[in-house]
């Protein structure tokens, strides 16, 4: 069914009069009377009956004018949800992050609320895998991860930062005369590291074996709070984002860079190929505008 001559059909019985109905709707005479025509053959049934200058419903066309209303009602209010959508007024945005990247991105987060009040933000917080499998999926729209991602992977990635590594040691005298530490000496020492769901761990894993050895887990886990307080327990040591070493405790704690190639280096991720709503538009578009300098201008 045509809704234009729904609301050309509803607008006679308003108005009495397929002249006055022309007027209101800017279109002609003919075009009313051809579409409410089209009506009336498509629903099979009379709507109107001409009584000289009177016009009469009939008992359908009461029956479709009442219906009319309150269609027209819902195609307008969709109408005008449409136009929130389109002008960002209204929408929803789900967010995968992991839990070490919420630190990272609470500025843009912000920036995003103030700037788009009226979207919905839900975030979901897993391991960086995890995100990557919910965005294949479709579950979630966007996630932060670390980067790079596996070759196989079909993902878009926009880079937003990058930070060196440290690792995470007791403030004892073995380590306090230390400005750096060697991948390979860790070789030496009970490892916490986080669990295997973590985009992070498998860096780390592919970094220990190029550097010839297999090393000694004591401990996994997600929570970066929770390796850092097993290290001042002294379980061992762990390898950190240096942004989250910054947040120690540096009485008992210290943190040395350590001497690799590896960055904890974060980035957008959405489907190849996908349709993005303009809530996840906006977003990256937010997060380009928040980190200038590492995201490139990409197209989405």
């Amino acid at each position: 069914m045509d809704v234009r001559a729904l609301r050309y059909f509803v607008e006679v019985v308003r108005q009495q009069s397929f002249t006055r109905a022309a007027e209101k709707l800017y279109v002609t005479q003919p075009t009313i009377s051809k579409m409410l025509r089209q009506l009336e053959e498509e629903l099979d049934c009379t709507l109107l009956i001409r009584e000289g200058r009177k016009l009469h419903l009939t008992d359908s066309g009461q029956a479709v004018y009442q219906r009319g209303l309150a269609i027209l009602q819902e195609f307008k209010q969709l109408e005008a949800q449409i136009a929130d959508i389109n002008e960002l007024k209204t929408g929803e945005l789900r967010l995968g992050i992991p839990p070490m990247v919420g630190m990272q991105i609470a500025g843009s987060i912000s920036a995003f609320r103030q700037r788009y009040p009226g979207i919905e933000l839900k975030i979901s917080e897993f391991g960086g895998l995890t995100v990557q499998q919910a965005v294949l999926s479709g579950s979630l729209d966007l996630a932060l991860t670390a980067l790079p991602l596996a070759e196989e992977v079909s993902l878009n990635t926009l880079p937003l930062m990058n930070h060196p590594l440290c690792v995470l040691v007791p403030r004892s005298q073995q380590w306090l005369n230390r400005s750096s530490v060697p991948l390979a000496e860790l070789a030496e020492h009970p490892i916490l590291i986080y669990n295997e769901e973590f985009s992070l761990y498998r860096q780390l894993m592919g970094a220990f074996q190029r550097s010839g050895f297999t090393p000694h887990i004591a401990v996994r886990s997600g929570q970066w709070d929770f390796l850092a307080a097993m290290v001042q327990a002294g379980m061992g040591v762990a390898i950190l984002p240096e942004p989250i070493c910054q947040r120690l405790d540096k009485t008992s704690l210290l943190w040395l860079p350590l001497e690799s190639e590896l960055e904890w280096k974060l980035g957008l991720i959405w489907r190849e190929g996908s349709y993005l709503s303009r809530s996840a538009q906006a977003w990256i578009s937010c997060c380009r505008e928040f980190w200038p300098g590492e995201a490139p201008t990409l197209s989405v």
